[in-house]
């Protein structure tokens, strides 16, 4: 055997191996994961500084379970996902080299994955932070993959039951912090869970092929595009009113509010701009990545805490 031959005979297992655990790390789909991650720990953080915590209850023990417990449950939801939907999976261009309908991992270690990690958060929660905790973390994992991931295919209004887990994390970091669920804590949920609908209407205006050739019900096969931009001005227009609605709770001080006014005035007429006859999908990917940018710029000046 020559020299190359055998180099070649001993780095393919190895190769094999990463490849099967970058696999396995997809499952829990990571960039989610660290957005819950995120927002959990701006939960956290503005419990305390909005005077709603000490800082001897934000115990290194306590920060670190929640954390963990939030990758843990978060990402055995997605594993269980993308189990579920590994045949919608497979028929859109965006997900279709996902582990499992590219095949190079098979559904039974998916569902493995999902269900350990998901049972696994349980204890972390309970034990190392607070039931109150554990029963929203318990919550969200169950409304993400026993109701919005199978309505998918039924109902479009499947994307309000997906926005509740999706908005449930900095809820996670509150209660974790205080213990109770209180009106600050429900901004904080409701300033996510309204972002999540226009941020995801623009998504399924400039991906509306995508999602019928998957079989997934979105709004905007069943609708007008009138109607679903409509509801992209409303939905914005709430969470414009809700963002502001920490200021007076004392959870974010005049330049959050500077910047809230500023983005949300922007974001709204963004919206608005999208109901002109000749706005198409260059409006609407244009409007989800000024989204993302609103998201950003809003959790930096909470972060900040100016």
């Amino acid at each position: 055997m020559s020299g190359a031959a055998a180099i070649s005979t001993q780095t393919r297992p190895a190769s094999l191996s990463s490849t099967r655990m970058r696999d396995i790390v997809a499952l829990a789909k990571p960039g989610i994961t660290v957005f819950n991650l995120i927002t959990t720990g701006g939960g956290l953080l503005l419990a305390y500084r909005g005077g709603a915590a000490s800082l001897a209850q934000l115990t290194p023990s306590l920060i670190l379970s929640t954390l963990l417990g939030t990758s843990l449950v978060v990402g055995g939801a997605n594993a269980l996902n993308m189990y579920i939907e590994r045949e919608s999976d497979g028929r859109m261009d965006r997900t279709k080299n996902r582990p499992l309908p590219a095949g190079r991992l098979s559904p039974q270690v998916a569902l493995v994955v999902g269900v350990a990690l998901s049972v696994a958060s349980v204890p972390v929660f309970a034990l190392g932070v607070n039931l109150l905790t554990c029963l929203l973390a318990v919550l969200a994992n169950l409304l993400y993959v026993l109701a919005y991931t199978p309505l998918k295919a039924r109902s479009h209004h499947a994307l309000l039951v997906g926005a509740v887990p999706g908005a449930i994390p900095p809820l996670l970091g509150w209660t974790a912090a205080t213990g109770r669920v209180d009106a600050a804590g429900m901004v904080l949920f409701g300033i996510l869970f309204i972002w999540q609908v226009p941020h995801f209407l623009a998504i399924a205006t400039f991906r509306k092929e995508d999602y019928a050739r998957a079989g997934l019900v979105v709004m905007t096969n069943v609708a007008t595009e009138d109607a679903v931009r409509q509801s992209i001005v409303r939905y914005t227009f709430a969470l414009v009113l809700v963002s502001l609605l920490l200021v007076p709770l004392h959870v974010a001080g005049v330049g959050y509010l500077a910047v809230a006014v500023i983005c949300g005035v922007a974001f709204q007429a963004l919206g608005l701009w999208g109901l002109r006859p000749a706005s198409g999908n260059k409006w609407a990917r244009q409007f989800f990545a000024f989204s993302l940018v609103y998201l950003v710029a809003m959790m930096a000046a909470l972060a900040i805490g100016v």
